[in-house]
């Protein structure tokens, strides 16, 4: 059951893009009513279900959530706006080598163990985003300013990661990703202020792809990702981290125009893809939290 789960985690994130490329709103707009939409959909469930748990959360762990909440807007913000400047293949391969990261720090920070194939796997990783980059710079300085933005929304998904890995030990998935998604929420309402983009009204359209961002990649795809991890195998995480991109891509040059990838996409993205599961499958992390 988890296996499927993950299965169709990996095929919902993989329309991400998708519905973002879709969208004719500001990258702030759409991040702020895909999370905002997601959270009045998780809310009746909080009330009902985890109401008592959410009372109980004490304020060191809340602080800290909040802290998670603003690093996951950060993330959505320049995610997203890295879709307006470089191809779905190239955003999606790039946002997705957050396992790097996560690995680099929780090396220096946790003193967690990486064997040495790790390391190969982290120079390969990171020889293909330069061949990727190198790409998108012959093709314009604007691609390359998306291949910019999609590592710093990868960064903050990294911190993301690791600053939920000690909370979900003792929290809940729902009344977690509840807290953490609402903060992040009025994180990127602020952003979609302080840009003066526009709110409403917006074509009908419009809401319709929000309400797909909040239902299909967000709660069957990001949500129901992180309560299936407590229940597989390192090995089967590693292989699905590399579904989103390949999905994505692939889903792009069927749904987009213009979405080609390139040589340097080809050979960038097989080496970035190669590089993660390398570093991930190094890791010997436990498995821990609750449902």
């Amino acid at each position: 059951m988890s296996n499927f789960a993950i299965l169709v985690a990996v095929v919902a994130v993989s329309f991400s893009a998708i519905f973002i490329k879709w969208s004719d709103s500001h990258p702030f707009v759409i991040a702020f009513y895909r999370m905002g939409i997601t959270c009045l959909m998780l809310f009746p469930l909080v009330m009902l279900e985890y109401r008592k748990e959410l009372k109980s959360i004490d304020r060191k762990d809340l602080l800290t959530m909040v802290g998670i909440g603003v690093v996951l807007s950060v993330h959505f913000a320049t995610w997203i706006t890295s879709l307006t400047q470089t191809s779905v293949a190239s955003s999606v391969i790039l946002v997705t080598s957050h396992p790097l990261f996560v690995a680099i720090v929780s090396y220096y920070l946790f003193k967690e163990g990486l064997r040495k194939i790790g390391y190969i796997g982290i120079l390969i990783a990171f020889s293909g985003i330069i061949v990727l980059s190198f790409g998108d710079y012959s093709k314009g300085g604007q691609n390359l300013s998306g291949d910019m933005l999609a590592l710093a929304g990868a960064f903050a998904a990294g911190i993301y990661i690791l600053g939920g890995r000690k909370l979900r030990k003792t929290v809940s998935l729902v009344p977690y990703v509840f807290i953490v998604y609402s903060i992040c929420t009025l994180f990127l309402l602020s952003f979609c202020l302080m840009a003066s983009a526009q709110l409403h009204p917006l074509p009908p359209r419009e809401y319709q792809l929000f309400l797909l961002m909040a239902i299909i990649p967000t709660i069957f795809g990001h949500t129901l990702y992180n309560w299936a991890l407590k229940y597989v195998k390192a090995q089967v995480v590693s292989v699905s981290l590399l579904g989103e991109p390949i999905g994505a891509s692939i889903l792009a040059y069927i749904l987009l125009e213009n979405e080609v990838p390139t040589i340097f996409t080809f050979i960038g993205g097989a080496l970035i893809l190669s590089g993660i599961y390398i570093t991930y499958s190094s890791r010997n992390e436990k498995k821990v939290g609750k449902s």
